[in-house]
């Protein structure tokens, strides 16, 4: 037989059980649902910002600690519920039992559940800070345990799914037919391969024909103040920030994305970048950039030394343009224009993939991956106005060299002999 309870206490218990519970409902909905710029902007808050900053650098964690709080605040929720339950049903009637247990779950999921998730999802950044200090409390009580719940874990999905396995790769071919029937509209059909296209082709494109490079990049030292970007956005869209004792590139914060800046150490928002050889593929920066959740990689070269940097945005930007170029990123130039029958001008970072494709020509092997590394590669010293050489179906004239501008190269097509075998 269940104990007998008094109904005002139970009564009183359950109600702050149902706080408990809207906290924990309410604690999961906002930290979870905030952006990744609301995060970067709680990293230089106040004290409860920055602690739900810090919860959120380990979300496992923080997952683990709420959905175990919440699990124990409902099952004591429902065994005082039961509890008295059973007593009405045994001193009055099952009637009054049964609207008495249907109105604690109805309560216990519109007040403790549906309520306060609402209500966060709706203003997440009010909330957050709010429930970040108790809920830390909390999620330290639990951390002991944590290590129990992961060797579980782990033990259920051996039991229960022994032969489970990631799926392959998706192939080329697969990819294509799924743009195929995604739509009847040539035109949509026809953009969509393009960005397949594009995606695809990332895993052959290095990172040295896409980065900025370092003599084009605004680097500030910290401290660094929004009174120093004279109230414009670096021509990269992210604030670049140098190591404190050098001009390397330490991190990066995107300034397209936040509404309002702090007036001071606008470097304490900024992420640390990752950094790739100038030989890895645009393809492996992006998977780094995701699995460590970074924007910006700096390239170096077999020295060690900042070359420079790739951004989030500008392989976005590759991904969804039907003809992207750092000449066009850098300077708004088109990388090849033709200026008569006989005549091309092209910039010194035009890359070669995009002069063969334009020309529908098969070049020499070389080690330069831009127009202006192949004619330094000949000439073994820095293009200076008025040289020229021949390259492959090229001749080639230096045009102009700006100081930290794009060199200008006057490109005409030469008649090359076959080899007689």
């Amino acid at each position: 037989m269940a104990p007998a309870l008094e109904y005002p206490l139970s009564l009183m218990a359950m109600g702050v059980l149902v706080l408990f519970s809207g906290f924990f409902s309410a604690s999961e909905a906002a930290l979870f649902v905030l952006s990744r710029q609301d995060r970067l902007a709680f990293v230089a808050g106040s004290r409860s910002q920055r602690m739900a900053a810090r919860l959120l650098a380990n979300p496992d964690r923080l997952l683990t600690a709420i959905l175990f709080w919440n699990l124990v605040t409902n099952l004591v929720y429902f065994a005082i519920a039961s509890i008295l339950g059973l007593q009405l049903q045994t001193q009055h009637s099952s009637t009054e039992a049964g609207v008495f247990s249907l109105g604690s779950l109805l309560t216990i999921i519109t007040l403790g559940e549906m309520v306060p998730k609402n209500v966060a999802v709706l203003v997440p950044r009010a909330v957050a800070p709010l429930v970040a200090i108790p809920l830390a409390a909390l999620v330290k009580l639990v951390d002991p345990a944590l290590p129990l719940f992961q060797g579980w874990n782990l033990l259920s999905r051996r039991l229960l799914w022994p032969q489970f396995e990631a799926e392959a790769y998706l192939q080329t071919e697969d990819l294509e037919r799924a743009v195929q029937l995604s739509s009847s509209d040539a035109a949509v059909v026809d953009q969509e391969d393009t960005v397949l296209r594009n995606v695809l082709s990332l895993s052959s494109l290095r990172v040295d024909e896409l980065m900025r490079p370092r003599r084009h990049l605004h680097v500030y030292q910290p401290p660094v103040h929004r009174d120093d970007l004279a109230g414009r956005v670096p021509p990269s869209g992210y604030l670049l920030v140098s190591e404190p004792d050098s001009d390397e590139v330490a991190a990066g914060l995107p300034l397209s994305g936040l509404s309002n800046l702090p007036e001071k150490r606008l470097e304490l928002l900024a992420d640390e970048v990752i950094y790739v050889p100038w030989c890895a593929s645009v393809a492996n920066a992006l998977d780094e950039m995701r699995s460590r959740d970074r924007q910006v990689a700096a390239v170096i070269n077999e020295f060690g030394e900042t070359i420079g940097v790739v951004t989030y945005y500008d392989i976005i930007e590759t991904v969804f343009t039907t003809r992207s170029s750092r000449s066009q990123r850098l300077f708004k130039r088109q990388p090849i224009r033709q200026v008569d029958a006989e005549c091309w001008q092209v910039g010194g970072m035009t890359r070669l993939r995009r002069l063969a494709r334009y020309f529908n020509v098969t070049l020499p092997e070389t080690r330069s991956v831009t127009v202006a590394g192949v004619i330094a590669e000949l000439l073994q010293r820095l293009p200076q106005s008025g040289d020229f050489c021949d390259w492959g179906p090229f001749h080639l004239v230096v045009v102009d060299v700006p100081e930290l501008g794009d060199l200008r190269i006057d490109l005409t097509l030469r008649e090359v002999e076959e080899e007689t075998p």
